[in-house]
């Protein structure tokens, strides 16, 4: 299988019909065959059932679902222990980036520049449509600052939570099998853990929209995160 593409879900009923036929359509122009895993995160809402859709031959469709919501980096790393491809990808859902724009992150993995390809909207190359509320970018930047001083994440990654990153099918396999965080954190977790076996992390300039019906909140659950963290410190020491 030439790419697996993980797209993890919950109540995304309205938007995960076009997210899958976006990953198949980029995979049909793109590779000889390929696999789209969604990964239904304990949805209450017909998610599951409105991902299913008919696809291309050369693309197979696998949708997971359980009754439970474990948190987004479960749904990441269940999709991605599934995979059978030789590029993982995991993508959130809404389309805020176009699929082509992981062509860039390709370049870098099949030109063996890194074995790990982050998208990242903080790039002075990035094209940012529409932003996210000036109070979510002031969070974001402190909280990547305190991560690259108390959890020692690598200083030239500028954006840590991108939910559009490429990694080398078997690299992506044996670091999520390792991963205990069910979820926001699970994002640093694979970044620390890639960093100490020795493989390389590098970023690639994005067309980014804004999704402002997002799941995911940081200033909202600040000791979830903190207390999140503080156990992943303690794991990887």
């Amino acid at each position: 299988m030439d790419i697996s593409i993980i797209i993890p879900v919950y109540n995304e009923g309205p938007k995960i019909a076009a997210d899958v036929l976006a990953a198949a359509e980029f995979i049909s122009a793109h590779f000889e065959s390929g696999e789209i895993i969604v990964v239904d995160d304990g949805s209450d809402d017909d998610t599951a059932g409105n991902a299913e859709k008919p696809m291309p031959a050369n693309v197979n469709l696998h949708v997971i679902r359980y009754e439970n919501n474990r948190g987004k980096g479960y749904a990441v790393r269940r999709g991605i222990l599934e995979s059978t491809g030789d590029i993982v990808m995991f993508a959130d859902s809404g389309l805020c980036i176009p699929y082509d724009n992981a062509l860039r992150g390709l370049h870098l993995l099949h030109s063996d520049l890194c074995e790990i390809a982050h998208g990242s909207r903080k790039r002075r190359d990035s094209v940012i449509v529409k932003k996210h509320l000036k109070s979510r970018r002031l969070t974001s930047t402190l909280f990547l600052r305190f991560l690259r001083i108390w959890m020692h994440v690598p200083r030239h990654l500028t954006d840590t939570q991108c939910g559009f990153k490429m990694y080398k099918g078997d690299v992506a396999r044996e670091i999520y099998a390792e991963c205990i965080s069910d979820g926001f954190t699970f994002d640093i977790e694979t970044i620390l853990r890639a960093a100490r076996k020795g493989y390389r992390i590098e970023e690639f300039p994005v067309e980014w929209t804004a999704d402002r019906d997002t799941r995911m909140t940081l200033s909202k659950m600040p000791l979830r995160i903190l207390l999140a963290l503080w156990r992943l410190r303690k794991e990887l020491k």
